[in-house]
């Protein structure tokens, strides 16, 4: 029985990596489009042609902002609040399915592009996916995706799928929430879901609160709050925080975290999200920025143990390796089991060689 031939094809010509940042290059006022509009959304609009032609902010209530803008070359402006504006763009990205087109035997690039569809070869990397080959045969491609941290190989319907999902989670994320009210009484209820393991919960638990938070602690209200609901305020984005980082939503735990350092760097409870954001770094191998992050999060009192052997870590890759062997040592003396270092221990005193391993017995030899 014969099997179907297998091809290997690099995609590297046909990906559209850095098309959206360059954008950001050419066009006058670029950042505070984004600002108003969401950085993703004006992705969205150059992806569905359509081009905004003004967008008449309202400070007071932003969803309410009206954006005029019209399709492809029309010359007919529309106009919808920023709220229906985003609806429509999402809807306009995943409304219309893309028919599968099978590969001949040698396919040229404008088949493949073709075969994954265009406009998912723009949204890639709108988040964070870079298509990377294109492998099987002629009627069962298969696309391997590095996602920054991991590759993985799927179909391309799979690809289609999570794009198309993505956008859908983008729209309802931007959606206006009901009126927003302040439960203290969930924060311990998040906590709790977070040890056993059950991240969505501890989601759905907090998983509104940034945005309203956001927007309330820059008003003189919130500025004015006193230390102990402040730092409520900050536990609660670090319990929210670890949720999207337990669950592999890095971009969301990351602005979670930076808006509760900005509202309480100063707090010992900010502490916890230093440790995180200095966490998320050295799982995206980001060593050199996850350095000073650890360090601030051990100053005011974050978990000692676990930090010291992440920033062992990062001195380690920077090949600082006096520095990741100290920490190491810290770590064994905050509590730290020998056989959860071991490892990086070996490969850190393999890197210091033999001399410097000599000089630690001789400074641990008692005088005679």
């Amino acid at each position: 029985m014969g099997t179907e031939p297998q091809n290997c094809i690099d995609l590297a010509e046909i990906r559209a990596d850095g098309w959206f940042e360059q954008l950001g290059t050419e066009i006058p006022e670029f950042d505070q489009l984004c600002q108003v509009l969401g950085t993703r959304f004006v992705a969205f609009s150059f992806i569905a042609g359509v081009r905004i032609t003004s967008i008449a902010y309202d400070p007071h209530s932003p969803e309410s902002s009206l954006v005029d803008f019209a399709l492809g070359e029309s010359e007919d402006i529309e106009r919808l609040t920023l709220v229906d504006f985003r609806e429509r763009l999402g809807t306009a990205l995943v409304g219309s399915d893309a028919e599968p087109i099978e590969l001949s035997a040698q396919p040229t690039l404008d088949e493949i592009r073709a075969c994954i569809g265009r406009r998912y070869l723009l949204l890639a990397p709108v988040f964070g996916i870079r298509v990377a080959q294109l492998k099987g045969g002629q009627a069962t491609p298969t696309i391997e995706v590095d996602l920054g941290h991991v590759r993985e190989e799927i179909t391309v319907q799979g690809l289609r799928d999570i794009l198309d999902n993505a956008v859908r989670s983008e729209v309802s994320r931007a959606r206006p929430s009901a009126p927003f009210s302040i439960d203290f009484k969930k924060i311990p209820l998040a906590e709790d879901a977070n040890r056993r393991g059950e991240y969505s919960e501890a989601i759905a638990l907090l998983g509104a609160w940034p945005g309203p938070l956001s927007i309330f602690l820059r008003t003189p209200q919130g500025q004015s709050l006193g230390q102990p609901e402040r730092t409520k305020l900050v536990k609660a984005l670090g319990v929210l925080g670890e949720a999207y980082l337990a669950t592999q939503q890095t971009e969301w735990a990351e602005d979670v975290l930076r808006l509760g350092i900005q509202f309480g760097q100063e707090l010992e409870a900010a502490g916890q999200l230093f440790g995180l954001l200095g966490q998320s770094r050295v799982q995206t191998e980001r060593y050199g920025e996850a350095i000073g992050l650890l360090r601030r999060a051990l100053s005011l009192g974050a978990d000692r143990p676990t930090l010291l052997v992440d920033l062992a870590r990062c001195f380690a890759a920077r090949e600082r390796y006096v520095a990741a062997l100290a920490c190491l040592d810290d770590a064994l003396a905050a509590g730290i089991r020998p056989d959860a270092i071991t490892e990086l221990r070996e490969k850190v005193e393999s890197a210091l060689g033999p001399a410097y391993t000599k000089y630690r017995q001789a400074m641990q030899t008692p005088a005679s």
